[in-house]
């Protein structure tokens, strides 16, 4: 019995200052370094992009690896002021997302060297959630 891996197809289009990459498949411990090279290469081939798009509808399964690769990718944007969009996002994504606490780190990221702006802060908003403050004081008072 012959077993084939999944594939992925990546189909890139870009602009001066967009890139965008549609993936189309399973983004896997097999695969999941295919989209890291084809980011790093676009990245380094257009230094003036201000966005990277990934249109992540056509995504199959996304495994530990995959997930890593797009936190990676995540981490090489940002050092390099480029904001990251994960478009079209299926629920599979969405629901992987929301189990390991990283849904909030992708919706609400924004490169390093970004200046500050009303839709552009320091800190990420808390997005409808309400935040309570650590105790500070050894008897647990603020």
């Amino acid at each position: 019995m012959t077993m084939m891996l999944p594939a992925l197809h990546l189909t890139t289009v870009d602009t001066e200052e967009t890139v965008r990459i549609e993936i189309t498949g399973d983004l896997d411990y097999d695969t999941a370094e295919l989209l890291l090279d084809e980011v790093t290469a676009q990245l380094g081939a257009r230094p003036r992009s201000k966005d990277l798009h990934l249109h992540c509808a056509g995504i199959g399964t996304i495994d530990s690896m995959g997930l890593s690769i797009l936190l990676m990718i995540g981490r090489r944007t940002a050092a390099a002021g480029v904001r990251l969009h994960l478009d079209d996002r299926p629920a599979t994504l969405d629901r992987l997302l929301e189990i390991t606490g990283t849904l909030d780190h992708f919706t609400t990221m924004a490169p390093s060297n970004a200046a500050t702006g009303p839709h552009n802060t320091a800190e990420p908003p808390t997005m409808g959630k309400t935040q309570t403050g650590r105790p500070t004081g050894p008897d647990g008072t603020t």
